[in-house]
Order: C-alpha cells, then structure tokens, then sequence
C-alpha cells in the first residue's frame, strides 16, 4: 500500500489546542562540553507517525532517549501523553513501548518466555491470550518456544516488535525497525505498523535511516544536525522546498551543507 502523503493532513500544522502524543519545548542535553541537542523544541499530534531523521550525531537518540525518561534534559521539557518527564514517568511507562533491532534480549530465554517476562512487566491482563494474539499476527507460532538466542535477523525483529506491541501501547517510538532485513520482511513490518496506528489510534516516533521507509510510513518529518532542528514538515513540504525528488536527497543536502537556496 502507498500512502499519498499529499492527501494527508499535516500534524505540523494541526491545531496548537489538539491533544498532543509528545510535546518537547527548548530542550537541551549537554555531555560535559557537547551539546548533543541544542534547544529544539517540537509537538507531535496523537494518531500520527513523525520521522526523526538525522545523521550520526545529530542528536536523534539521545532526544528519543530523553523522551522514554531515561536521560535527564540539561534543561527544557518534555510531555508524553499528557505527563511531565522523568518526573510522572510512572504514569506514563505503561502506556508507550520502544523497538529496536540494536537490543537483544535474553538469548537463553525463548520468544514465549520473553514475551511473557515483557507482558508481567506491563501488568498486561490476560497475557496468555496476548501472547497467541501477538504471535499469530506477527508469524512467530513456528518458533515461539525457540531460544531467542538461535533466531534469524528477521524473526528476532518480528519478536522485538511483539514486545513493543505486548501492552497495546499508545504511544511507540522506534529505532531503525527494520534495519538489516530483506525487502519482503521490511514491507510486512512496515504493514503490520500501518495497521496497529491505524486500528488503535497510536502515535509512533520512528528514528530511521531508510529514506524509502520514512516516505511510505510518515505524516511529518523532523530533520536533526548537530543538536538542532534543520527542517520540520511534511514529507511532500519538504521535497517541494529542498527541489527533490526523493528524501534521501533531501538528507544528502541536509548533511553536507548545501542550503535550499543551492538546490533550486
């Protein structure tokens, strides 16, 4: 399925008193000397799906990481769902759930032990039910009681997002979801995401380097260099501004410099 994001509305420009998923105002982190995010400030509607794209350094994880409450900003604020963090993470932990294909887990532990170690994390109620659910959406019947350990690329980010995906969560902020994978399986992940947004009205964050996966799967894209904002709109917004014709252009300029002015 394509998505035209010029029939879309633009979260960007949604109204400033909708209910927001993520609201992020002059935030900073500073690492000793470096300033890994320079007083960016941004809101994301709920219901959407944002990019957040940058090079190596731009600041993207650290800002993700922020937002979860495990980094405390040097300052500035950060709202998820309504609640302040750190401080209200309690009420807010249970509610949102991250991915990544870079965080293993226990390999000794099989898919069904994991997930359920997850879900009793979550408080999840009637887990083993969730458990089957999960694994008949995601195809992971076949090798559910394997170690995770002795999974392939594919079935562990097939896992990965199940844990995600254990509490039904409203909020999902992803890292590279489908990084290293072939093109069949990144489609039908990129699929699966699509619908669970569509189906239960949540809001996903992805971190991404894959340019194709960003233009399919985003309402909005927020391009980071050096800490800072660099550019916020929607991807056609975008590509209309810079004169490209694809995003990975568009990073391309972006990263060495060149300005909108440049590339007309």
């Amino acid at each position: 399925m394509t998505i035209d994001h010029n029939k879309r509305s633009n979260p960007a420009t949604s109204s400033p008193d909708a209910p927001a998923a993520i609201e992020v105002a002059h935030l900073v982190k500073v690492y000793k000397t470096e300033r890994a995010v320079n007083d960016i400030s941004f809101r994301i509607a709920r219901g959407s799906i944002t990019g957040l794209l940058g090079g190596n350094g731009a600041g993207k994880t650290t800002t993700i990481a922020m937002i979860m409450g495990l980094v405390l900003p040097t300052s500035g604020k950060v709202t998820v769902l309504g609640h302040a963090m750190p401080a209200q993470a309690a009420d807010v932990l249970g509610r949102m759930n991250f991915e990544s294909p870079y965080v293993d887990m226990p390999m000794r532990l099989t898919v069904r032990q994991n997930l359920t170690v997850f879900g009793k994390l979550y408080a999840v109620r009637n887990l083993r039910e969730r458990i089957a659910q999960l694994a008949s959406d995601l195809d992971l019947t076949d090798f559910i009681d394997r170690a995770s350990g002795k999974l392939s690329a594919g079935q562990k980010t097939r896992v990965a997002l199940a844990k995600a995906l254990i509490n039904e969560p409203e909020l999902l902020l992803l890292d590279e979801p489908t990084a290293s994978l072939d093109p069949d399986t990144a489609d039908w992940i990129r699929r699966h995401l699509e619908t669970y947004c569509r189906s239960h009205g949540a809001t996903i964050l992805l971190a991404s380097h894959n340019m194709l996966e960003v233009e399919r799967l985003c309402d909005r894209v927020i391009i980071m260099k050096k800490g800072r904002i660099e550019d916020d709109d929607s991807p056609a917004g975008i590509l209309q501004r810079y004169n490209r014709t694809t995003l990975e252009d568009v990073f391309l300029d972006v990263a060495r410099g060149r300005d909108r002015e440049e590339v007309q």
